[in-house]
């Protein structure tokens, strides 16, 4: 028998900013529209990161309805972002824990006076 070993690539955590809708049971504030969710993904490339990230999502009742990617820790630095202390430790530990961390949930609401479409 042959054995085919798999070469494990080192995992990446990326930045993903996360918009969901709203879904009974998602633990959003009841009259909010959704939410942006500052998450760090863990993953051997960002598609991968992604693809958790929404999977991990979907089961906590959320509906994610777009994800944008803003890179590594170091891709972030060479664009000028500025990282702190707790912001790098989470990043750590989603990296350690292969897990999927979200670091911040900020709701939407409609404006006052908005029509509902």
């Amino acid at each position: 028998m042959s054995e085919k070993r798999k070469i494990k690539k080192p995992t990446q955590v990326y930045t993903l900013l996360v918009e969901v809708g709203r879904k009974a049971d998602d633990g959003l504030p009841k009259d909010s529209t959704g939410a942006a969710l500052m998450c760090y993904s863990s993953g051997v490339d960002e598609a991968e990161a992604v693809r958790e990230t929404v999977a991990i999502l979907k089961q906590a009742d959320m509906a994610p309805l777009d994800v944008t990617g803003y890179g590594t820790k170091e891709e972030r630095e060479a664009q000028g972002h500025e990282i702190d202390d707790d912001e790098a430790e989470l990043m750590e530990r989603a990296r350690e824990e292969n897990a999927v961390i979200v670091a911040q949930v900020t709701p939407f609401f409609d404006e006052p006076g908005q029509t509902k479409h």
